[in-house]
């Protein structure tokens, strides 16, 4: 059993994926061109907003939004304590200050109510600029971006939404990626719309913005890429990665995103009363990047991951250790009585094999012997 099945996915559009690799290895077209052309405007499209801007990964469309909205040193930025480094660590390495807030137990999102104590509590210190909120949309799910952005408008903040794993989920019909200032995607192979490689996207509907960050994520190109007008990276999404993607997106939108919450709702019936399943808001759709119980402490958990290994059933924890933990950010002096909730989750949770093409029988086979072991 796999946790993520790919191989099912690529055994399904074999063919597709086949010709689409090699039609741009027939071109000899290796960077740009139509295949990134058109996976900007189909993701733009389904997303709702005017510019899709692809690049490398996840981390450089944080990094170039970091980059072009000037965040530096003097700047707070707050992050949610129980997420993957990178939202943390593009803080850091643009010279800011990551602040790191707790998160909701039921959602695993930014606790909004602690994100606006955060923020207060910074402005009452005044030792740093408040300049940006990264709320990130955990395991699929998005984050409270309606009291996020009434939060942002009271202080002036401007929100950059982490989809990395969200890509496909919504809130009230409007999508994953078009929230915020700007947005951001991961398109890491195992993410909800994931290449063979890696891979990334912002979106936004600043036409100034999506200017700027085509500038910068080549060089800082003005007119042609022989002309650099302002210092950048170099950041761009290969052809072959898009002409997968383009192949896979077809997929996401037809039946995976159905498909994975199909998975979602027959886990959750099976395991009802057992663990603690995923809560999912009214209104709210995920597209389960991850689906993602939680036991009663770490030596339940530990024990179960121990047993489903046994009888070839993989798991996976996410995220064994807190932000304001990690040794990178040892500089900074985080309370730990802040994070109660991050802290306890990171001994708790227990993700299970989730992905659009697990089988019923596969599903039995893993709420089975969880119900054993429990």
């Amino acid at each position: 059993m796999e946790f993520r099945d790919l191989k099912a996915q690529y055994e399904k559009y074999k063919s597709e994926i086949d010709a689409a690799i090699q039609e741009v290895i027939n071109n000899t077209n290796f960077i740009g061109g139509k295949e990134v052309n058109t996976l900007e405007q189909r993701l733009a499209e389904y997303v709702g907003v005017r510019h899709c801007i692809t690049c490398a990964n996840g981390t450089e469309a944080m990094t170039l939004l970091m980059m072009a909205w000037d965040i530096k040193e003097g700047d707070a930025v707050f992050v949610p304590d129980f997420t993957f480094f990178s939202t943390g660590e593009v803080v850091s390495f643009r010279g800011a200050t990551p602040i790191f807030v707790d998160v909701d137990r039921e959602t695993f999102n930014v606790d909004t109510t602690k994100l606006e104590k955060a923020i207060s509590k910074v402005l009452e210190e005044g030792k740093l600029t408040p300049k940006m909120i990264i709320p990130v949309d955990l395991f699929g799910l998005p984050a409270d971006h309606i009291e996020i952005e009434i939060i942002a408008k009271k202080y002036n903040l401007r929100v950059l939404e982490d989809a990395a794993q969200g890509f496909g989920g919504s809130i009230n019909g409007k999508r994953a990626c078009s929230f915020g200032d700007a947005a951001t995607t991961s398109f890491f192979p195992a993410k909800p719309l994931g290449c063979y490689g890696d891979g990334g996207a912002i979106f936004t509907n600043d036409d100034a913005l999506a200017e700027l960050l085509n500038s910068l994520k080549v060089h800082g190109k003005g007119d042609n890429k022989y002309d650099n007008v302002r210092i950048g990276v170099n950041s761009r999404l290969d052809s072959i990665q898009a002409a997968v993607l383009n192949v896979k997106l077809t997929a996401f939108i037809d039946h995976e995103l159905e498909d994975v919450n199909r998975v979602y709702r027959l886990y959750t019936e099976k395991l009802k009363g057992i663990v603690d399943t995923p809560i999912i808001p009214e209104g709210y759709v995920s597209s389960f990047a991850q689906y993602t119980i939680k036991l009663k402490n770490k030596e339940e958990r530990d024990a179960l991951q121990a047993k489903l290994k046994e009888e070839g059933i993989p798991s996976m924890v996410y995220y064994v250790k807190p932000m304001h933990k990690q040794g990178a950010f040892t500089e900074y002096d985080y309370d730990d009585n802040y994070f109660e909730v991050t802290n306890e989750l990171c001994d708790t949770v227990l993700s299970l094999p989730m992905h659009p093409y697990l089988s019923d029988n596969e599903i039995n086979i893993v709420t089975d012997n969880l119900k054993e072991i429990i």
